[in-house]
């Protein structure tokens, strides 16, 4: 079966002149559009290719493949406007078209946009900038410490909002953000919790002590290359501690207090010792 806008693997099934046609099991054959593989390409290669409808309203296939497929949410700048709609640079030599009737406000060239892919009833390939009719704000399918895909979306007066796996919302709290994000950012973040009335709250930082343990063997490191002296503490400033470490002012003391109880450092106002 061919998926419209993912990328497939076919099989190359026949070749004509300078004419690649693929297939897989059942499914029809599709051309490929790139010419200059004719000559490498044999009957019974394997190929990964993104399948689309062209112009025409054929399937084709390309082994280029777009910044995003049909079901991603996507940051993705206009570079033209006409009767039908907008056009989005998605990688691909033919733009994708956001249609009048999925803009929220009338888009501008040169102005990127969060959008969701989709197949409209034709099967061609669109995208809207109504993104909230896929997402939910509420799961029960994740668990605390998750890794995650994550998508960074709007600022709000508790943090940013982010869009999670291309189908949640989910909330990363101003107070513990120590690294400077941008709107359609790309970042791999954690589950932090999932809230009694089923919202997600995300961390950037992998949360529990796992990430203590990961931490204190870095600060052993780091005293170990400064001669045994780092010049930062529980008093220093959450900044100054993301800048050596990547991690909040709660995780750095988690782990400082680990290595002292430990008998492994001494800890003054200053900053930490190795004994």
């Amino acid at each position: 079966m061919l998926n419209i806008g993912k990328v497939n693997k076919l099989n190359v099934v026949k070749k004509q002149g300078a004419d690649i046609y693929l297939g897989s099991g059942t499914s029809g054959k599709v051309l490929l559009v790139d010419k200059k593989l004719s000559a490498s390409c044999q009957v019974g290669d394997n190929l990964e290719v993104f399948v689309y409808v062209d112009s025409e309203g054929h399937l084709a296939a390309t082994t280029q493949m777009p910044l995003a497929q049909v079901d991603d949410i996507a940051w993705l700048k206009v570079v033209s406007l006409n009767y039908v709609g907008a056009f989005l640079d998605w990688g691909l030599p033919k733009d994708l078209l956001v249609p009048f009737g999925e803009q929220h406000h009338e888009m501008e060239v040169g102005r990127s946009y969060l959008v969701k892919i989709f197949l409209d009833d034709k099967n061609r390939i669109a995208a809207t900038t109504k993104i909230d009719r896929f997402l939910t704000d509420e799961s029960d399918d994740f668990e605390a410490g998750q890794k995650v895909s994550l998508i960074i979306a709007d600022k709000t007066e508790l943090g940013v909002k982010a869009i999670v796996n291309n189908a949640h919302w989910g909330m990363l709290y101003q107070n513990e953000l120590f690294q400077p994000v941008t709107k359609g950012q790309k970042l791999e973040g954690y589950i932090k919790q999932i809230r009694e009335d089923h919202k997600i709250d995300l961390s950037l930082h992998q949360p529990g002590y796992g990430k203590v343990v990961l931490l204190t063997d870095k600060i052993l490191i780091k005293l170990t290359e400064n001669d045994g002296v780092l010049m930062l503490s529980d008093k220093s400033p959450p900044e100054d501690i993301y800048a050596a470490f990547g991690v909040s002012k709660k995780v750095f003391k988690q782990a400082i207090g680990a290595l002292y109880k430990k008998e492994l450092i001494t800890i003054d106002k200053n900053g930490i010792r190795l004994v």
